[in-house]
């Protein structure tokens, strides 16, 4: 039977003619009107005054934690559930990270925790110059709990909202409370360049800083002139012709992904042992990966519903194992640990995407209920 993937891409007509518009008239670099028009209109989407396109949500977080100038020594605090993205810049700026639990309702990084991680760090020698908190699956943290700890510790907020384009927060989109934010338009995700990602902030400075670092620190002369290294991570303007023509419909994707999840709850809601990552009160999830949590004394191993849905030719997926799981992190410290590991354990994501038909999601279902039984 046909292949049903994680989230696949959901590309039509507009983005095949803004591609084909934008290669005619010759604009294929990381320079030109629809790189700015991108731009502009991603920051009018998410209510923010500045961004600066890049090559992925990983160069966008980079980026931001290379402004604070980090060093050996420094710390920056970041969930442990997270994707390995959200986390890896830490150490690529020559900081440690230290890592807190996530709170069984959002799934984010539990706000309880954030002063014993400030005390973990100094008890370590370390001085924390942020805290990097993460919009899992498509849902807000509690930014301003975060940012309220924070502030009496005199450090940014950066957030990494890679998987939450379209979510809000109290009336608020994926982006707000925060000094910057980076998302990220993986073709996994609900908006996709193919690969890319934005870097958006009512800063406007630390916006032309970014874009300058990201431009190889280029100086404005004739010849190459660079008084700084910078990176090599504008992204290119075919990319960003295909982001700009997924904006238009963001909002259709968002509702098709919880229309998605409605229908998983109205076909398995009732089977015993089995939940769903829940919605977090004043925020609107975008599901955008839909997760359950299987029970195993009533419901199985999640790995022995991957494997049968697997085996019908559907993709699904753990939920990402915590960092502090993880053998590039070993050694490092953690806050708590045992909310994430359990839903490591018991979790798993299922198929998604905004182009799946309501047979799609009835396949899937129909696997899941023959399992279960």
């Amino acid at each position: 039977m046909t292949r049903i993937p994680l989230s696949a891409p959901d590309l039509g007509a507009a983005e095949r003619d803004l591609l084909i518009e934008t290669f005619d008239a010759g604009w294929v670099s990381s320079v030109g009107p629809v790189v700015e028009r991108f731009e502009r209109t991603f920051a009018e989407t998410v209510g923010l005054a500045h961004a600066t396109a890049v090559s992925s949500g990983t160069a966008a977080l980079h980026l931001a934690l290379v402004m604070l100038g980090l060093k050996p020594g420094d710390a920056v605090i970041a969930p442990t559930l997270t994707f390995i993205g959200g986390v890896s810049p830490i150490v690529q700026t020559g900081a440690t990270p230290i890592f807190v639990d996530v709170d069984p309702v959002s799934w984010n990084l539990d706000p309880a925790l954030l002063d014993q991680a400030f005390e973990v760090a100094a008890r370590d020698g370390l001085t924390v110059r942020a805290v990097v908190p993460a919009d899992l699956y498509g849902q807000c943290c509690d930014i301003d709990a975060i940012h309220a700890v924070a502030d009496r510790h005199g450090v940014p907020v950066i957030l990494d909202a890679a998987e939450a384009v379209g979510a809000s927060r109290n009336g608020r989109a994926a982006g707000h409370g925060a000094s910057c934010a980076a998302y990220s338009f993986n073709g996994n995700k609900i908006v996709t360049t193919g690969g890319g990602g934005m870097l958006a902030s009512d800063d406007a400075a630390l916006i032309a800083r970014a874009r300058h670092l990201a431009t190889a620190a280029r100086l404005p002369a004739v010849h190459y002139e660079h008084a700084e290294a910078g990176f090599n991570y504008r992204l290119g303007s075919l990319a960003a012709a295909v982001g700009l023509a997924q904006l238009g419909s963001l909002e259709t994707k968002v509702e098709r992904r919880r229309d998605i999840f409605d229908r998983y709850v109205a076909r398995l809601g009732t089977i015993d042992g089995l939940s769903f990552a829940p919605e977090a009160p004043g925020c609107r999830h975008t599901r955008w990966l839909t997760v359950i949590r299987l029970d195993p004394a009533r419901a199985g191993a999640p790995e022995t519903l991957r494997l049968a849905l697997e085996a019908a030719n559907i993709e699904s997926r753990p939920i990402w194992k915590p960092m502090h799981l993880q053998p590039a992190f070993a050694g490092a410290a953690m806050v708590g640990g045992a909310v994430a590991e359990d839903l490591f354990a018991t979790g798993l994501c299922l198929p998604s995407g905004s182009a799946l038909t309501d047979d799609d999601i009835d396949r899937v279902c129909d696997v899941i209920i023959a399992v279960m039984n």
